[in-house]
């Protein structure tokens, strides 16, 4: 799977994904009404909301970009009728051809986080079947646990040809609670990216480990530190935008080669239409104001990396 994203960064010259991550606030009213006309202001109507919403981003901006991040805590808070508005999500967006990083941050031991890796990325066996759960192509994993919490999902990994993205340095202000205190002289999270490089080298592709990072925009003098300390893994670069990332930050996240990361924006995207810059469009065209979004963020992002 590291080699289709890596073929549609290339074939899109985008090296962006985009957080599916909706909340009511988000939706454009017209979305929102057809929907509790049909099913009241209930669960089923949010649910519904919300795969309306992110159906029209998806279709507005599918060929611009090779990857989708649906975070599942923004499903999970409407129950079961959100997380079928995330199955469906997932798999629409891989219809159209877009590699989908779940942003699910399971991180357990034993047979907890061999069930979350099947849930996510792998199949199931019911009776003399299998099936697919939620069938993303990556997933985000914490790796507080140690190797326990993250070897059944490299296990499931290698046998589905998917991929990891590990929390190393994440975008949040108090990340450095416990991600950047010392041990031994060095900062944890250079011990993490280490012991990630470490996993990746079990699971590589052609050029790329399908084993990659999660490390936050907000800190790109670290970034160039990890990018040295993974160089063969891919880097998930949260912060982007609406978190006060710009592309100039985003230079040491990628590798010579121009590869190596792939940059993330959520709301800066999804709820374009709600910032001044895109207020033209309106709510009825928020689908457009995303992909205007998204055509900014590539000129952005290639401009800083020209004038590297």
């Amino acid at each position: 799977m590291i080699e289709k994203l890596i073929q549609g960064i290339k074939k899109t010259g985008a090296p962006i994904v985009v957080g599916l991550d909706p909340m009511l606030s988000y939706i454009p009213e017209h979305i929102t009404q057809k929907a509790f006309a049909e099913y009241g202001e209930t669960l089923e109507g949010a649910g519904e909301a919300i795969w309306q919403y992110n159906k029209g981003i998806v279709d507005a901006v599918c060929d611009l970009v090779p990857a989708v991040k649906p975070q599942i805590a923004m499903y999970e808070q409407f129950g079961i009728e959100g997380l079928k508005a995330f199955a469906r999500t997932v798999s629409y967006c891989k219809e159209k051809g877009l590699v989908v990083i779940g942003d699910v941050k399971r991180g357990d031991i034993g047979s907890t986080s061999e069930a979350y890796a099947v849930g996510h990325l792998g199949k199931v066996q019911v009776g003399s079947k299998s099936y697919y759960g939620f069938d993303e192509d990556f997933a985000t994993v914490n790796p507080y646990l140690g190797s326990d919490g993250i070897k059944p999902f490299i296990k499931v990994c290698k046998e589905e040809k998917k991929g990891l993205f590990i929390l190393v340095k994440t975008s949040n202000p108090s990340s450095g609670e416990f991600q950047d205190r010392l041990i031994d002289g060095r900062p944890l999270y250079e011990l993490v990216g280490e012991q990630v490089a470490k996993w990746g080298e079990e699971l590589m592709g052609d050029t790329y480990s399908y084993i990659g990072a999660v490390v936050g925009a907000t800190y790109p003098e670290m970034g160039k530190v990890l990018r040295e300390i993974m160089p063969k893994s891919f880097i998930l670069v949260p912060g982007y935008g609406a978190q006060g990332g710009k592309g100039a930050d985003l230079v040491h996240f990628f590798n010579k080669d121009g590869l190596g990361a792939i940059v993330n924006s959520s709301r800066g995207i999804i709820a374009a239409y709600k910032q001044e810059k895109y207020a033209s469009f309106g709510s009825e065209n928020y689908a457009d104001a995303s992909r205007q979004a998204v055509l900014d963020m590539r000129e952005d992002i290639a401009s800083a990396l020209a004038g590297r």
